[in-house]
This record gives structure tokens, C-alpha cells and sequence, in this order.
């Protein structure tokens, strides 16, 4: 296993968590993990990488060792203002090469169209984006969120670590046991009571009052110069999220049509979290894909 070292800076009043691996004169690799993950959870890609890489993971604000913002709810583009800053901070004037899973392929998508000029190849892990939403639905989106202000359920603690295993096993039964043993000690910490508490905000669990609004993610979309991977998992069950499964595929292929340089590959034997259930064959198809 490839040793990473933590990183502490101030972006935005907050203090975040970086991890990076590799040394620091080999090229840059910016990698970012979806909802309620950590950056640890690339642990797997970045051992399973052939060449040298100096990867750089940040735990998003209100996840892993990064400070929580101390709001109710978290904004979407609060991340691409972080992301802006961590990238000035890094890689000044530079084109970089990002990654994205699930939250994080969104994020990284968003940005590249909104910084093309930053953006040298972009990898989207499972970035499907949300379910379109229709402006009728606001007035009970809001409602919805006023009602859980004022009902926040507390965080589920866990009795040991073998029980945070137990539940990352049973969201993804491909897990062996050394890869959820790893996952679980950096997914969760110990409390002053014994208990195992998740490294994630619970607000990130509220529903948000905002509409996701297709048409503006994909005018953003529709900005990327830079040339896309999109890679999916064969077994993926985002689609139960987003709608009847045929519906799914024509709308993210629909979505897919809106980026002008994409390659589309397909992860057989692996969900939603690919870069778990094949970090080999995920780490081939990104060198392959950035050394083009």
C-alpha cells in the first residue's frame, strides 16, 4: 500500500484536509471523492498506478479531517470555490489533470466548464449528476427543507469498528474485508464515549431547498474544452435514484452528448463504487486516458 501523508491549509475560512501520495516533483493528479466519502477512499487507484504520480485528494469541507462549515446545509457551489482555491494553491497558471467519483465527477465537470482554460483531461468517475427537477417542485422542495430544520436526526454512531465495516459491506457486498477494514478507520473516528462516529457532517444528509437544474449543469458541461473520460460501472444502481433504468440510460446519454471530447468506457464486475471493486482496471483506463 502506497503511503500518503496528510496536508492542512485554509481555504475559505475553513480548514481542509489534503492527502497526497507520491512525490512532489512528479506530475499533479487531482482527485476528488463523491458524498459522504473521504479521500482515502482512492487508496486503492493510487496503488494499482503504474507510473509516478503526485496525487492530491482533498476531504471536501464537513467530511473526513476537513473542518465542517458550521451551516445547516452545504451549497453545491461552495465546492467549486474550494476547488478553485485548492487549485490556485497547488498549481498556479498550471493545466491540470482531475478526477471525480460520484459527487465529485459532478463537481469536476461543473468546474471544467465554468475553468476550461484550467483543465488539461478531466476523469469522471460515476459523475451522473442528479435528477432533473421541474420549478413546480420547488414550493415542496422548501417546505421539505424547513421542516428539517427543525428535525435534525442525530448521527448514527457505531459500537466498533467491525460494525463500520459491517455497513460498508452492506452497501457494497464486493468489499473484502481488508479493503473495508481500511475504508472504515478512515471513514470513521472514535468518540470520548467509545463509539464510531462517520467523518461526514449529518447536514450533508439534508435535503437541499434548491432545484438541480439540468439545463444550467449542461450548459456548463457544454464549456469543457478539455478532452473527457467517462467511465461507468456495468452494475451501477445510480439509475434506482434517478428514475426507471431505461429512462436512465437515455438521459445520461443525452448528457454524455452535451461534452465535446468524451470516451466512454464501461467497468464490468464492479457498483457504483468502481474505484473499490476494480482499482486495477479503473487505474489502466485513467493512465491510458492521460498518457494519450
Amino acid at each position: 500500500m502506497k503511503a500518503s501523508r496528510s496536508e492542512f491549509l485554509t481555504v475559505r475560512g475553513l480548514r481542509y484536509h489534503l492527502r497526497h501520495w507520491g512525490e512532489e516533483g512528479a506530475p499533479k493528479l487531482f482527485m476528488l471523492h463523491g458524498w459522504m466519502d473521504v479521500s482515502a477512499s482512492f487508496q486503492f487507484v493510487v496503488d494499482s498506478l503504474q507510473r509516478d504520480w503526485h496525487v492530491i485528494a482533498p476531504d471536501w469541507r464537513g467530511y473526513g479531517l476537513s473542518q465542517r462549515s458550521g451551516s445547516d446545509t452545504y451549497w453545491f457551489a461552495d465546492y467549486l470555490g474550494d476547488l478553485d482555491v485548492i487549485l490556485q494553491h497547488y498549481a498556479p497558471g498550471e493545466t491540470i489533470k482531475l478526477l471525480g467519483h460520484s459527487m465529485g465527477g459532478n463537481i469536476a465537470c461543473t468546474y471544467a466548464g465554468v475553468r476550461p482554460e484550467r483543465i488539461h483531461k478531466l476523469v469522471n468517475l460515476e459523475g451522473f449528476g442528479m435528477p432533473p427537477t421541474k420549478p413546480e417542485q420547488a414550493p415542496a422542495r422548501y417546505a421539505k427543507w424547513l421542516d428539517a430544520l427543525h428535525d435534525r436526526p442525530p448521527a448514527r454512531g457505531y459500537a466498533s469498528l467491525h460494525e463500520v465495516m459491517a455497513r460498508l459491506q452492506k452497501t457494497n457486498p464486493r468489499l473484502s474485508d481488508a479493503r473495508a477494514s481500511f475504508l472504515a478507520a478512515n471513514w470513521a473516528a472514535q468518540n470520548a464515549d467509545g463509539r464510531w462516529d462517520i467523518l461526514g457532517d449529518p447536514a450533508h444528509k439534508q435535503h437541499s431547498p434548491l432545484l438541480y437544474r439540468i439545463d444550467e449543469t449542461l450548459a456548463c458541461w457544454q464549456a469543457i474544452r478539455a478532452p473527457v473520460l467517462w467511465v461507468e460501472a456495468v452494475d451501477t444502481d445510480i439509475w434506482r435514484w434517478m428514475g426507471p433504468k431505461e429512462q436512465f440510460r437515455d438521459e445520461i446519454d443525452r448528457r454524455i452528448g452535451f461534452i465535446q471530447q468524451v470516451k466512454v468506457v464501461h467497468v464490468s464486475d464492479a457498483g457504483h463504487m468502481l474505484h473499490h471493486d476494480q482499482p486495477e482496471l479503473v487505474a489502466q483506463h485513467i493512465e491510458a486516458f492521460l498518457e494519450a
